[in-house]
């Protein structure tokens, strides 16, 4: 019966990839005891190195592959360090040998580090988290019930990541303020989402780059970076636009034209007077409008931005609303929606 193992050991192994002559080093750490959990966990570690020319011990077969082909371990020196044909392998090899001694090291003496020294291996262990996962994680936590523009934004910012790193992760490690401006750069001429052709606009990446800057914040919060690298980092500065808008004498054109929907002419000639968004006048009920005084005023939360609205109202405006109903009917019943 054997023994089982208490220690956990760190090894060097290989994987093959699907797709190609090539193997990536991996860190192999077992048995991995978690809280919660009986049974010990095998761990891997990406190096993100790659090799081509991996020597095979034909004398030593691992597993039979299911097309019937035999899986061979990969030959090692005497210091147990795999072996290449190629130099620059080789080297790649050496490379990840010296991580598992240092992740051997980290382990076997951590009950000696001291305080200082346990927070600089979590901290280590940190830098190798991926920020695209930890951002994922962020948006789904943060904005779980936020606005459907907001959803939009972040989730497209997050599509902008992956295509960025080509699928890639972004480890925490690899984060500075070069790799920040170099995103920053890409943003400005990033390709538009779905069948769009052509770039987004500069206020468009400034949104994202927000967004981005906004998950970097919060990586520094959680202890992720050490330096609140958002903060060291310039916004993509916004540009002025032009914004159309009816004259008076155009209104009053507009408020004369017949239209098919009555509905639908009072609803736009009462956003033309208070400006309110097509959702927000569609959401609009009675209660919402009332009469302070001689005036009136509405109470109402922005469909997009969540934010509680306190606005006056014209005479003209009020008017526009119909003839009052019950205090939970909507004031612009029937109103079809913007598509």
């Amino acid at each position: 019966m054997k023994t089982p193992m208490k220690r956990t050991v760190f090894k060097v192994i290989l994987r093959k990839s699907e797709y190609k002559e090539q193997w990536s080093l991996l860190i192999e750490s077992f048995p991995v005891f978690v809280p919660g959990r009986e049974k010990p966990m095998r761990k891997h570690e990406p190096l993100n190195r790659f090799i081509t020319t991996p020597i095979f011990d034909k004398n030593s077969s691992g597993r039979t592959l299911s097309d019937g082909k035999a899986y061979y371990r990969p030959k090692r020196d005497t210091n147990d360090i795999i072996m290449c044909r190629s130099q620059k392998d080789q080297e790649a090899c050496i490379f990840a040998d010296n991580v598992r001694n240092l992740r051997q090291h980290e382990y076997d003496n951590q009950a000696l580090y001291t305080d200082t020294e346990t927070e600089q291996a979590a901290q280590n262990e940190r830098s190798r988290c991926d920020f695209i996962k930890y951002f994922e994680e962020l948006k789904d936590k943060r904005h779980k019930n936020s606005s459907k523009s907001i959803q939009v934004n972040w989730n497209r910012e997050l599509a902008l990541l992956k295509l960025y790193t080509g699928g890639k992760p972004m480890y925490f490690g690899d984060i500075d303020l070069n790799l920040i401006e170099d995103y920053k750069d890409y943003l400005i001429n990033a390709p538009q989402g779905g069948s769009k052709n052509g770039t987004i606009s500069r206020n468009t990446a400034a949104t994202y780059f927000s967004i981005f800057k906004a998950g970097l914040h919060q990586a520094f919060v959680d202890g992720y970076l050490t330096i609140d690298l958002a903060a060291k980092s310039k916004n993509i500065y916004y540009e002025e636009t032009q914004r159309e808008y009816l004259t008076l004498e155009e209104l009053n054109k507009l408020a004369a034209t017949p239209c098919d929907s009555p509905i639908l002419k009072r609803a736009a000639l009462f956003s033309a007077l208070t400006d309110l968004r097509h959702s927000d006048i569609k959401q609009l009920k009675w209660k919402d409008v009332v009469k302070d005084q001689e005036h009136y005023r509405i109470l109402f939360t922005q469909q997009k931005t969540k934010g509680v609205e306190y606005m006056p109202i014209s005479d003209q405006a009020y008017q526009l609303c119909g003839e009052r109903g019950d205090s939970d009917r909507l004031v612009f019943e029937g109103l079809q929606d913007p598509s």
